[in-house]
């Protein structure tokens, strides 16, 4: 006797009029006297599979009555064309074996607050929209790991443990390291990266990267996830370049493998589709020059002086001006990382640009051409405040056949909440870790 084929729903257009088994769980159910109907989904896509009373022995239609929202089952039966469908085939069902009963599962398609659905998050990530923002964010990974790959980059993995700041040394989270003092969680992985970029000349790390920062805002975690490349003989130019390329490549990837996703999200894909290289270049002078001149128009917005950074409200005006993301470069010295090399031609300015995404979402990458020369590196260093023996190694990078070179940091979740059309960070991420959030 042959065994029933096994498939995901996604892939159910294949076995059109035949009998097939699927797994998963109720999405929802709806009974009309001796029809049932079930939405059955397996992680993949999700299919409308219909219970009618006199194709089904009796037990098997109290099984259907009996099933509740997410639980889990197997279901049989045949494979159905149905242009009204929402997958565009339904299942005639045979057969329903219960596997896993759900009792009072706490989300239902009534509304509910944030509180209470962060509280469930372990659950929330079942429903529609919270598993099409994931399936985005798979995406993006995929997409940005390729694509560097493609070019050439060699991933290379940093530590998370380190014994050094690296953006600041009042947003770290620190533990003791046995008996060698204070370690820290990574705010980055650059400087260990540089090392890698001295070895394979295109280099990339992706991992968690942990900021202190006691902010509430819809654009922070304390928690995220940052893809950072670096590359040898390459100036803060061809670094633009290079992330404009990068970030088309992903939004075109999404636009093309996770169409359906956006349409469950209501994203209007319109500006994505302007996501094309080149991106505008405004320098921070102008960029405070065009603050100051339009800062009533966003609520918020405040004038500049000089050596301020952005707030997110100025990044919202800025991009504003634009119908796709915005480089905004060289901005002062003072109000960027020790490592970034300065403007020979302007020293209080370095050579280094936030990405700016559209739509007001703004920075989602930061980069910049790195300090190359070992005593204007030891000099910053101690600028900053920074213990100098902390980064010898660091500094030997420089000491060692030195090079120009350049690179930069693009946030998962800034990337995931822009493309996808969320407003806030938190729903971009499996579990969020903010400044009043740890649980679950």
């Amino acid at each position: 006797m042959s065994l029933l084929p096994t498939t995901s729903i996604a892939a159910i257009a294949g076995y059109e009029g035949q009998t097939v088994s699927l797994s998963g769980w109720i999405y929802h159910k709806t009974e009309k006297g001796k029809l049932i109907f079930l939405m059955l989904r397996d992680g993949s896509a999700t299919i409308q599979c219909v219970v009618f009373k006199k194709n089904v022995a009796e037990d098997v239609f109290a099984h259907a009555q009996h099933l509740t929202q997410e639980s889990s089952c197997r279901i049989t039966g045949a494979v159905r064309a149905d242009a009204r469908a929402p997958s565009g085939y339904e299942l005639d069902v045979q057969d329903v074996e219960i596997v896993g009963m759900a009792h009072d599962y706490p989300i239902s398609p009534k509304e509910h607050g944030v509180e209470f659905l962060m509280e469930h998050r372990h659950l929330w990530v079942r429903s529609a929209k919270q598993h099409a923002l994931l399936r985005i964010r798979a995406e993006v990974i995929a997409a940005a790991q390729e694509w560097l790959n493609a070019q050439g980059f060699i991933r290379y993995d940093s530590p998370i443990l380190t014994m050094t700041a690296a953006e600041g040394t009042t947003n770290l989270f620190g533990t003791d390291y046995f008996d060698l003092g204070r370690a820290y969680l990574a705010q980055t992985g650059q400087l260990y990266v540089e090392s890698g970029m001295m070895s394979f000349g295109k280099v990339y790390c992706f991992g968690p990267t942990f900021r202190a920062e006691k902010s509430k805002t819809r654009r922070h975690l304390t928690e995220f996830w940052m893809i950072e490349p670096e590359v040898a003989f390459a100036d803060h130019a061809e670094n633009m370049v290079l992330q404009e390329n990068f970030v088309s490549a992903i939004v075109q990837r999404v636009l093309e493998r996770r169409g359906e996703d956006l349409k469950t999200l209501e994203r209007d894909t319109t500006p994505l589709e302007r996501v094309n290289p080149p991106f505008p270049r405004i320098s921070y002078d102008d960029a405070v020059a065009l603050v100051n001149a339009k800062y009533a128009e966003v609520e918020g917005c405040t004038p500049l002086e000089w050596g301020e950074d952005f707030g997110a409200p100025h990044e919202t005006l800025i991009t504003q001006q634009f119908d796709r993301p915005v480089f905004v470069e060289r901005y002062p010295s003072a109000i960027k990382a020790f490592y970034m090399e300065p403007d020979p031609q302007r020293p209080e300015v370095a050579l280094c640009a936030d990405l700016l995404a559209s739509e007001g979402y703004g920075e989602i990458i930061g980069g910049s051409q790195r300090i190359h020369d070992a005593a204007l590196l030891e000099t910053r260093i101690r600028e900053h405040g920074l213990n100098v023996d902390d980064y010898r190694w660091y500094i030997d990078l420089r000491r060692y056949g030195t090079v120009p070179h350049s690179g930069f940091g693009m946030g998962i979740e800034r990337a995931v909440a822009w493309i996808s059309g969320t407003r806030h960070i938190r729903e971009t991420i499996p579990f969020p870790r903010q400044l009043y959030r740890i649980y679950p």
